[in-house]
């Protein structure tokens, strides 16, 4: 019988050469900000501007609200390491991390997938669009990708809280996931991995097989579509593909997999974890001409009033 007798777990980062830990660390902290600020700026944009009443926005609202939680479960903790020679984090504060990153993790798989199917109804059914899409449905939406994003990290925490660790308590990573996690645990866990795989891959790869038919059916339709309708309807579709493909490609290479670890998590999870949430709201200001047109609004009633103010 083992026991659980690791109190803390050490982190070997992103890397050991102090002068590559400096550069990360400026680098870092930089993207940190962009992300920040950027989907702040976002959610800024759809509450004054008013775009609320527009499901799309809606939703892109609170995909902005999920990418900085999202960030922000392992960044702040990664750029401090980065100025610190041992990097620990309790083992309380490990599941805790644990349970945040797939919690926001699989919440923001569920939101770009419900997005999906407001384009579809959008683009190939127009004329039901806002009885369909209407607020009621939009909150139910919008709860059950809480719920499920909920559902899916208890269980991986539950998975791996009830393993004993009572020997290493290294993680080959700069922040705890679950199959780092698991390497450690003094038992077989075999079948743990298992369901871990069948429970993250299942979403990631059901998810993105959705969204793929959802753009592919509404690709097509776009035939029927005005030269003006269908620019429209790419420009605002392209970025939404865009940021698919972005999250989900990681995402599907990380948890679409038996228990194994490769060299290249590390960099792999930093894509996912940090670069697409500071991509996200340059992807869709830069390609959707309604929040850039919000933004200009923005701007000019915050330069218009401290003119008056003068």
């Amino acid at each position: 019988m083992y026991s659980n007798n690791v109190t803390e777990f050490i982190f070997w980062g992103l890397s050991q050469n102090p002068e590559v830990e400096e550069v990360c660390f400026v680098l870092f902290s930089f993207f940190y900000l962009v992300i920040v600020l950027g989907n702040l700026l976002i959610m800024l944009t759809v509450c004054i501007g008013n775009l609320f009443k527009s499901p799309m926005y809606f939703f892109l609202n609170f995909l902005s609200f999920v990418d900085i939680c999202y960030s922000s479960v392992t960044a702040p903790k990664m750029i401090v390491d980065l100025l610190v020679r041992k990097k620990t984090i309790s083992y309380v504060g490990c599941m805790l991390q644990l349970f945040g990153v797939h919690f926001f993790g699989c919440t923001e798989i569920f939101i770009l997938t419900v997005m999906a199917y407001d384009r579809y109804v959008a683009i190939c059914k127009p004329l039901h669009y806002m009885t369909i899409m209407d607020r009621e449905r939009c909150n139910k939406m919008l709860l059950g990708t809480w719920v499920g994003g909920f559902l899916h990290s208890i269980i991986q925490v539950a998975l791996v809280v009830q393993l004993p660790f009572c020997g290493p308590n290294e993680i080959d990573h700069y922040f705890c996931d679950v199959h780092p996690v698991l390497k450690l645990a003094c038992t077989d866990t075999y079948i743990v991995g298992v369901v871990v795989t069948a429970n993250s891959g299942t979403i990631a790869l059901g998810s993105f097989v959705i969204l793929l038919i959802s753009y592919t059916v509404i690709l097509v339709s776009l035939r029927k579509q005005s030269a003006e309708g269908r620019r429209k309807a790419l420009s605002t579709c392209g970025s939404h593909i865009a940021v698919v493909i972005i999250f989900f490609g990681p995402c599907t290479f990380m948890y679409m997999r038996p228990d194994t670890t490769f060299s290249e998590d590390k960099m792999v999870a930093v894509f996912y974890t940090i670069v697409t949430p500071m991509l996200n709201p340059m992807i869709y200001t830069l390609r959707n001409a309604e929040v850039k047109s919000a933004m200009r609004k923005l701007w000019t009633r915050k330069v218009s009033w401290e003119t008056t103010g003068k």
